[in-house]
């Protein structure tokens, strides 16, 4: 039986993550889970979260999870949703001087808050931050498995204020527009990372996440 961890580093949305890849695959082993064992034994990992991202790293480091979740994305099937994602980069502007965020620094990238001057359409009006609603997301590398059986331009559910930023071009899976052309997943060897919710975008992301549950990265 497969096992999945989802990382409970005291963020919230966890449990509907989990649902949603017990719906997705019924015969899996999924455990909402703070240990490290756990995690290290599970056989696949996802990181989901909500939340200021200086909050998330201290409690990932409060529970002793910083190394575990670092050793899971080398060695296994690894999916981050929203700060899940984020938290592979690096410097983040979320807390700014006072209380400033870096992340796991997996990734090489940082996480900007999007541009107040570019949050406006053509007619004038201002765009909202956060980003909050369903918005297209435009695969880069179609070819990609968790793409299996997603169309091109599928809209998923996004809820943040602040975005990842690759220092390789080539890690953008998926773009996505709001005022900027942002990265909306990321990939690199067994990790894949999304900054929309998979577990609240309907058909499509329930695509996803099944096929992140038989995804096997060579």
């Amino acid at each position: 039986m497969t096992s999945v961890a989802v990382v409970d580093y005291g963020m919230g949305n966890l449990r509907s993550v989990a649902k949603a890849l017990e719906h997705v695959a019924p015969n899996a082993r999924v455990r909402v889970t703070a240990s490290a064992k756990e995690i290290a034994a599970a056989d696949r990992v996802v990181v989901p979260g909500q939340g200021y991202m200086p909050d998330c790293m201290r409690e990932l480091d409060a529970r002793g999870l910083r190394s575990t979740i670092i050793e899971a994305a080398a060695s296994k099937p690894f999916l981050g949703i929203c700060i899940g994602l984020q938290m592979l980069f690096g410097e983040s502007e979320e807390g700014g001087a006072e209380d400033p965020a870096r992340g796991l620094e997996i990734l090489p990238g940082r996480i900007p808050r999007f541009p107040a001057a570019a949050m406006q359409i053509g007619d004038g009006a201002r765009l909202k931050v956060p980003h909050m609603g369903w918005n297209n997301v435009n695969q880069c590398d179609r070819t990609h498995p968790l793409w299996t059986g997603v169309a091109d331009a599928s809209r998923f559910y996004f809820v943040h204020s602040f975005y990842v930023e690759p220092a390789q071009p080539q890690l953008a899976t998926s773009t996505s527009d709001y005022g900027i052309r942002f990265t909306s997943a990321v990939s690199r060897d067994n990790i894949f990372a999304v900054q929309f919710h998979p577990e609240k975008s309907a058909q499509a992301g329930l695509q996803l996440l099944s096929n992140f549950m038989c995804w096997n990265p060579s």
